[in-house]
C-alpha cells in the first residue's frame, strides 16, 4: 500500500515539473524563474490566467518523496526481518521438538508393581522377583521393602547374625482383607515386578486414590498395605488389585509382614476422607 502510494506522489511530481518545463512563459527576468503561467479556464478561449510560484514546491516534494521512500524502504525491511526472524524461530522450534521426540524412547521411569508377576500393559518388565523386608519381630534394621529378582547373584556365606532379608506375606483373615480379595491368599509368599516406562519422566504413588489426576497415566492401583500396627513400623506398599501369590507352596514362615490397612477419623478428617474403610491407592507416571 505504502509503495502504491509513492508511485502516485512520484507521478504527481514529474506532472508539476513537467508543467513547469512547459508552462513557463517568463524569459530574461531572473524574478521568472519557478513561475509557472497556467489557463484558469482550461481548453476554453479566455485570456484569463494566473502566474503560479512553485519554486518551493519541488524542495519540498523532494523532502516528502525521500521521506516516504525511507518510510516505506524502513517498513519493507521491518516485514523482511519479521519473517526472517519468524522463519527462524519456526525452525528453531522444530528442532528442539525434533530432538526430544528422537530421545524420547531412549527416556523412561521405573517403579514396582507389588503383588503381581507382570507389568501393565505398555510397560516392559525389568525383572520379576519376591517381594522380601525385614522381619516384623527385628526392632532395628531397615523398614523398607524390596523386591528380590527371582535370578539372584549370591554372595558367600557368612556366620554373623544380623539376617534383615525375609520373604514377604499376605496377612489376610476372612475379616480382615480388602474387599474382593479372597482369604485364599493368607500367608502366601508377595510376588513383584520392576517395571519401565519409557516416555515419562516422574513417577508417583498416590495413596488415598485409585485413580489419577488429570495429565498423570494410571500404571495399576490397588490398595495401601503395610506391617501390623503392633510390630514394628514398615514402609508402605501399593499392592495391587488384582494381587496374586508367588507360588503354590504353603506360607506361614513368617518374615515381613503385609496386612490390610484401614482409615481412623480424628485427626484425619472426616469428610473427606471416611472412617474406617480401606485404603486405596494408585501408581501414576507422567
Amino acid at each position: 500500500m505504502r509503495f502504491l502510494m509513492v508511485n502516485t506522489i512520484f507521478k504527481y511530481a514529474l506532472s508539476l515539473l513537467l508543467i513547469t518545463v512547459q508552462g513557463n512563459t517568463c524569459s530574461g527576468d531572473s524574478k521568472c524563474d519557478g513561475i509557472v503561467t497556467m489557463p484558469l479556464l482550461d481548453g476554453m478561449k479566455a485570456t484569463l490566467k494566473a502566474d503560479l510560484d512553485v519554486r518551493n514546491m519541488n524542495d519540498h516534494l523532494k523532502t516528502y518523496i525521500s521521506s516516504e521512500i525511507k518510510k516505506g524502504f524502513e517498513n519493507a525491511m521491518n516485514d523482511v526481518m519479521k519473517q526472517i526472524v519468524n522463519k527462524g524461530l519456526e525452525e528453531i522450534n522444530a528442532t528442539i521438538i525434533e530432538a526430544i521426540q528422537e530421545n524420547l524412547p531412549e527416556k523412561g521411569v521405573t517403579y514396582i508393581r507389588w503383588g503381581r508377576k507382570d507389568c501393565p500393559a505398555g510397560a516392559d518388565i525389568v525383572y520379576t522377583g519376591q517381594v522380601s523386608g525385614n522381619d516384623y519381630r527385628n526392632t532395628g534394621g531397615g523398614v523398607n521393602n524390596l523386591c528380590l529378582p527371582n535370578n539372584p547373584e549370591n554372595g558367600q556365606h557368612q556366620s554373623y547374625t544380623n539376617d534383615q532379608v525375609y520373604g514377604g506375606e499376605y496377612r489376610l483373615t476372612s475379616s480382615v482383607k480388602p474387599s474382593g480379595w479372597s482369604e485364599s491368599l493368607n500367608q502366601k509368599e508377595i510376588p513383584c515386578s520392576v517395571c519401565y516406562q519409557q516416555r515419562r519422566s516422574a513417577v508417583l504413588m498416590i495413596p488415598g486414590r485409585k485413580t489419577c489426576y488429570k495429565g498423570w497415566n494410571s500404571e495399576y492401583h490397588g490398595y495401601l498395605m503395610s506391617d501390623h500396627k503392633t510390630h514394628h513400623r514398615r514402609d508402605y506398599a501399593c499392592v495391587d488389585i488384582n494381587a496374586e501369590p508367588l507360588d503354590n507352596l504353603n506360607g506361614g514362615a513368617s518374615g515381613a509382614l503385609f496386612y490390610p490397612l484401614r482409615t481412623n477419623c480424628g485427626s484425619l478428617r472426616c469428610p473427606p476422607y471416611t472412617d474406617s474403610v480401606d485404603v486405596f491407592c494408585v501408581v501414576c507416571t507422567k
